[in-house]
């Protein structure tokens, strides 16, 4: 069966395609479009993902941006986020090569129109994939990090990436022994947990038997992923750990 949201997002009527977009407007919503089995990796449950992506911008239009055939969005929703502080999100999305498996990218709107700004590099190998967890300033430092599970059927590699404007994404630190999907789920668990500024990544562990709480310590190259278990994993759990107290 095609994902619930598809029905949906299929149905809706683009228009302004990518034309010169109108000075001012930003993104306020995000959705993809367009199912297709191109790519039956079925990692979220069916044989289907996604091969382009509607944005509402603030100004009334609608933009369209349609993947080129060895690509796919292979995700549950884009996730809007402010990544360079300037007042207007940006798009932060999963894309999956038909050769290379999966990369985390980032999507802005120019002036011009829709356009990547960044991507890590594909996993490297077809039906590989990773699954999002989130993206805020993990370290205090006032830059935005972007947090992801590398496989989290296989390795089971928590990565985070820092976004520098202009210049793209750099590695920051990694942590195995970490999950947040099991394969054929249509949800991807845990997240991001955000209390008066200090983000904390909660997810499960490698074998789903602890809930886990990862922070980004330290500075500069040094930077590290620590972890500790804070109780027996259940999804009802894991879901109650993502609220601050």
């Amino acid at each position: 069966m095609i994902r619930a949201a598809a029905l949906l997002a299929g149905a809706l009527a683009l228009a302004g395609g990518v034309a010169r977009a109108q000075e001012g407007c930003h993104i306020v919503g995000a959705s993809y479009t367009a199912p297709t089995d191109r790519y039956p990796h079925g990692a979220l449950g069916d044989p289907y993902e996604w091969g382009a992506m509607d944005w509402r911008t603030s100004c009334g239009r609608r933009l369209a941006i349609t993947l080129p055939e060895e690509l796919v969005f292979e995700d549950t929703a884009p996730r809007l986020a402010d990544l360079d502080g300037d007042g207007a999100p940006e798009v932060i999305v999963v894309e999956s090569h038909r050769d290379l498996g999966a990369r985390l990218a980032v999507w802005a709107l120019t002036p011009d129109g829709p356009l990547r700004r960044a991507a890590t590099p594909a996993i490297g190998q077809r039906n590989r994939w990773l699954a999002p967890l989130g993206a805020a300033d993990l370290d205090g430092d006032g830059r935005v990090e972007l947090a992801y599970v590398d496989r989290p059927h296989l390795a089971r590699i928590v990565r985070v990436w820092r976004y520098l404007p202009g210049q793209g994404l750099e590695p920051v630190a990694e942590r195995p022994g970490l999950t947040n999907h099991r394969y054929g789920e249509t949800a991807i668990e845990g997240g991001l947990r955000d209390c008066a500024g200090e983000v904390t990544l909660v997810l499960a562990d490698a074998d789903w038997r602890q809930i886990m709480e990862v922070t980004l310590t330290g500075a500069g190259p040094g930077q590290e992923l620590d972890a500790r278990p804070v109780g027996r994993y259940t999804a009802a759990a894991l879901e109650a750990a993502l609220r601050c107290n």
